[in-house]
């Protein structure tokens, strides 16, 4: 998770940057985003808003029927999950990314008709992927800071208590299925 602050570094004005850039540029500059996140292999980018009251709303519905059994975290952090701009002051808008784990030539089925091979869970082939998507956030948000001229981020993978899935359905990257999870039809 990518989290932009709108309030630039380098300005005590505590201007905002979507305050600074015309439309023309805030189009521009989002479609600029979306080719640098292909480019540094992210599969999609979407931008988003902070408003997740709805979301909010079902959370603490789920947490007072004691859904979250043993997961007491989930009840952690008050309304920070809900509310980005409590977990990172000043944010105003959110960049949620998608990278695919599993690598285009592995071949599942035939590493499970091998005897001789082992085949271990798709998400733990390969590299970490909370360390790869964090370097290449903090790239994406370089680059981003410099044709921007400024601005603030946090970039988050899988490490903040923020509602993820939430937050991806909000920036256009799939929609919540009746399972809870995440779902994109590419």
């Amino acid at each position: 998770m990518f989290w932009q602050n709108c309030t630039p570094k380098s300005s005590g004005t505590g201007a905002k940057l979507s305050l600074q850039l015309s439309t023309h540029e805030q189009i521009e500059l989002a479609a600029q985003i979306r080719a640098w996140a292909l480019e540094l292999g992210f599969r999609q980018l979407g931008i988003a808003d902070i408003e997740l009251a709805q979301h909010e709303a079902y959370l603490q519905k789920w947490l007072e029927a004691g859904y979250h059994g043993s997961m007491d975290y989930m009840a952690s952090h008050g309304s920070k999950r809900a509310r980005p701009e409590e977990l990172v002051p000043g944010t105003c808008r959110v960049i949620s990314v998608r990278m695919d784990y599993l690598a285009e030539d592995t071949l599942p089925l035939e590493v499970l008709a091998a005897p001789d091979k082992a085949y271990i869970s798709r998400y733990a082939l390969g590299r970490d992927y909370h360390k790869l998507m964090r370097k290449r956030l903090a790239t994406l948000a370089g680059r981003i800071a410099q044709l921007a001229g400024g601005g603030q981020y946090r970039a988050f993978v899988d490490s903040a208590p923020v509602l993820e899935r939430a937050i991806a359905e909000r920036a256009g990257m799939g929609w919540i299925a009746k399972n809870t999870m995440l779902i994109n039809a590419d």
